[in-house]
């Protein structure tokens, strides 16, 4: 088991994935299960100390990471069984994948330059994906040219006001966007939405996703997502998918 050798902090990054189903988000919240709980809860257990983590950013209830990035600052030297101590104490549905030494002001939140999120949306009902995909059995009405069109517009724009919870708080809605696309996967029936930027507003690829399902239906037009834009100002008609097709799937930083 880790002893403290030293009661000087080293910062260390953690990568880790988890499944969002049973938890409340990734943030700490009152009678409510959370993945930073549970990451925390390990980490005092094996390094036998007080570790609270940052993480480098929200994931609401439901929403899932491939790849997440949390800081902690710890005393002493990890031993080198630490992953596997750790990974032998985590829930079943929360894997830590590699952990590295950081520079004592390194932040996993305000250093990413980059964030990757992609949305599953299955076309058909998989007892085995339910958790992990949106059962969408109207696929058949959907033009999925006009979603790729809806995709296709949002790199042109800085500011991201029509698709933000209301109730989010933020002083600006800029974001620079570098992707935003839709895939069809014919083996796996589904279609997947990517998209990356340096940030992402509360709620905004669900939004974003909603957006295109609406415009692909019929229910919206292209020029009402530009008008929207154009204008920074809520659709007429707006649609916040379902969290569990949703997935962090990277964070990049500059060290």
């Amino acid at each position: 088991m880790y002893e403290a050798s030293s009661p000087t902090a080293t910062r260390y990054f953690l990568a880790l994935s988890y499944l969002g189903t049973r938890y409340s988000g990734w943030q700490v919240q009152p009678n409510a299960v959370s993945v930073q709980a549970a990451l925390e809860a390990a980490l005092s257990t094996i390094l036998r100390q007080k570790i609270e983590v940052t993480g480098c950013g929200r994931t609401d209830a439901g929403v899932h990471a491939r790849y997440y990035v949390a800081h902690f600052d710890a005393a002493g030297t990890l031993p080198p069984t630490f992953l596997n101590g750790l990974n032998s104490i985590l829930p079943d549905d929360i894997a830590a994948h590699s952990v590295r030494q950081v520079p004592a002001d390194a932040h996993a939140r305000y250093d990413a330059f980059e964030r990757s999120y992609e949305y599953h949306i299955a076309l058909r009902k998989d007892p085995f994906e339910t958790d992990t995909a949106w059962l969408f059995p109207q696929h058949g009405k959907v033009d999925f040219e006009k979603m790729r069109r809806v995709a296709a517009l949002l790199p042109h724009y800085t500011s991201f006001f029509p698709f933000c919870k209301t109730d989010s708080g933020l002083e600006h809605f800029d974001c620079e966007m570098k992707e935003a696309r839709w895939e069809k996967r014919h083996e796996a029936f589904r279609w997947v939405f990517h998209v990356t930027a340096n940030r992402f507003l509360r709620g905004m690829v669900r939004l974003i996703v909603g957006a295109c399902l609406n415009v692909g239906l019929g229910k919206i037009e292209l020029e009402d997502v530009k008008t929207a834009l154009d204008m920074q100002q809520p659709l007429k008609k707006s649609l916040s998918v379902p969290p569990q097709g949703l997935f962090l799937t990277d964070v990049k930083y500059p060290y």
